[in-house]
């Protein structure tokens, strides 16, 4: 056995949090049942005596995303930032600030004398805009919703609603740039990003971070393509 074992991220285990609880979730739930109920999960994991310093500090919180389909009551719930396409059309719901911190970060890498290639393995620009990424997740379930343990934002959930006509439905997390309606499609215009601007500063893609040298993408990616 290893002596040490990497402890998973704020988002990894809110990610299982919120699986476990879709796992044991009624076919006839809600999208405000399901916030609540996600929420709650959530907020179950929370040392009582942190809630004070979470309330204040949403960064420290156990945090995710999620883009859910509701096949009883043919809607899709998207909480946070992900995406998906029905039948070819996409939907997001994109984080506020997000492109003004990524066009931050893209300037301060083209007016820098440093070699691009720094950035891929010690990304000094990222790190500048940190505080101001800090800044803006105060405004977490504010201006933008997430799962994260507190009372989610509704008015910020997208929910899509579907006729009973047959449909091509793609979910996605944020972390495919371009969402094509296959999964190889959306691999490979990854990996043409990646070859394109590795350091995602534009101008057809920009992030907050570059595709760290050795690693094949720049953020976590989920997908998942099905027809009703």
């Amino acid at each position: 056995m290893p002596l040490s074992l990497r402890q998973p991220s704020n988002g990894e285990l809110s990610m299982h949090i919120i699986s476990k609880y879709i796992k044991k979730m009624a076919a006839q739930t809600t999208c405000h049942q399901f916030c609540q109920g996600a929420s709650r999960a959530i907020r179950s994991r929370y040392k009582q005596s942190l809630l004070s310093h979470l309330a204040e500090h949403p960064e420290d919180r156990l945090t995710a995303s999620a883009v859910i389909f509701s096949r009883l009551r043919r809607e899709i719930w998207m909480v946070g930032d992900c995406q998906c396409l029905v039948d070819g059309q996409l939907y997001e719901n994109p984080k506020p600030y997000e492109q003004e911190l990524a066009q931050e970060r893209a300037d301060i890498i083209k007016a820098s004398p440093l070699p691009r290639e720094h950035f891929l393995t010690d990304d000094t620009a990222r790190q500048a805009i940190i505080p101001h990424m800090l800044q803006s997740m105060q405004h977490q379930n504010k201006t933008y919703s997430v799962l994260d343990g507190f009372p989610v934002a509704e008015a910020k959930v997208v929910m899509l609603t579907l006729d009973f006509q047959p449909h091509e439905l793609v979910l996605a997390s944020d972390g495919y740039p371009f969402l094509c309606p296959t999964l190889s499609e959306s691999e490979a215009r990854l990996q043409q990003q990646r070859q394109d601007d590795p350091l995602n500063i534009g101008p057809s893609f920009m992030a907050t971070k570059a595709f760290v040298a050795g690693n094949d993408s720049f953020d976590d990616r989920a997908y998942i393509r099905f027809s009703i």
